[in-house]
């Protein structure tokens, strides 16, 4: 079941099998997407790497995302668009902005809790019962019980990753979202720093508390993460691809990405498509 509001608002609610598992690969424009997995069986490989999911797991993924389908349960799929709900614009109320979504390299999951299983299960109704409504509320009904919705997987996904003090969670949440806007130009993390008006060694000293990577670390993975997808989806030639992260010089791209990665980017590129394509 979906809606499209008249001013470009998407919002959809599927259930999701094997038999119509490409649903999920659908694109949609700024789309952002909780998928609730109902079984153990599902492995996704997203942005290359395979990943297994077990029953009553959530994970979150952007429209960046690149999805292939290794082997697919049963999956709840909730899914809407900017111009519905603007996660960014809302920040200060979900607080979800660089934790379930635009956080870097993460590919943030959480696992429901069994006292919780019964909310889920609850506003997945709801939304059931709202999406049958068609009347002049419906779309902000359903706004309002998406807030709540990602209130709930927010709480959840902190304290399964021990997230310490409030103020120091949120200058993590806004590194992320700031090396997701300008990682292709600001490869330092003095950069950052500067940005939150933080000093680098104040920045660190928080990552150490609230982090198994380092500032460092993040502003790396998400431009390998950037690479792969352009070495795994994309034709672009691999010394463009290079100089889109920020290296003017493809000897210099090949060795951050295979002192990252262990392998060459042509190899990698090679083991994605299944071909030796061009350099």
């Amino acid at each position: 079941m979906k809606i499209q509001g008249k001013l470009g608002e998407y919002f959809e609610l599927q259930v999701i099998n094997s038999e119509d598992k490409e649903i999920i690969k659908e694109p949609v424009e700024s789309g952002l997407s909780a998928l609730w997995f109902q079984d153990d069986v599902s492995e996704l490989i997203i942005d290359g790497k395979t990943n297994s999911y077990s029953k009553n797991e959530i994970l979150f993924l952007t429209e960046f995302h690149r999805i292939d389908i290794k082997n697919l349960g049963t999956i709840q799929l909730i899914r809407f668009n900017r111009p519905f709900f603007c996660v960014v614009d809302h920040d200060t109320e979900i607080g979800c902005k660089g934790i379930l979504f635009f956080g870097s390299s993460n590919l943030p999951s959480i696992k429901i809790p069994k006292n919780d299983l019964r909310k889920f299960e609850g506003f997945w109704k709801m939304f059931l019962l709202e999406l049958e409504e068609e009347d002049e509320f419906q779309i902000e009904m359903i706004k309002t019980m998406l807030k709540r919705y990602l209130i709930l997987c927010t709480r959840i996904f902190k304290k399964q990753n021990n997230f310490g003090q409030e103020e120091e969670t949120n200058v993590v949440r806004e590194f992320n979202f700031l090396v997701e806007q300008h990682f292709r130009s600001k490869h330092k993390v003095s950069d950052y720093a500067d940005l939150l008006n933080k000093s680098p060694k104040t920045l660190s000293n928080i990552f150490q508390k609230q982090s198994s990577k380092s500032p460092l670390q993040f502003i790396q993975d998400r431009k390998i993460l950037e690479a792969k997808r352009l070495l795994g989806y994309s034709d672009i030639q691999i010394q463009e691809i290079g100089y889109t992260i920020g290296y003017e010089e493809i000897q210099s791209f090949s060795r951050f990405f295979k002192n990252q990665t262990g392998e060459a980017p042509l190899s990698f590129r090679s083991k994605i498509k299944g071909n030796t394509p061009n350099t």
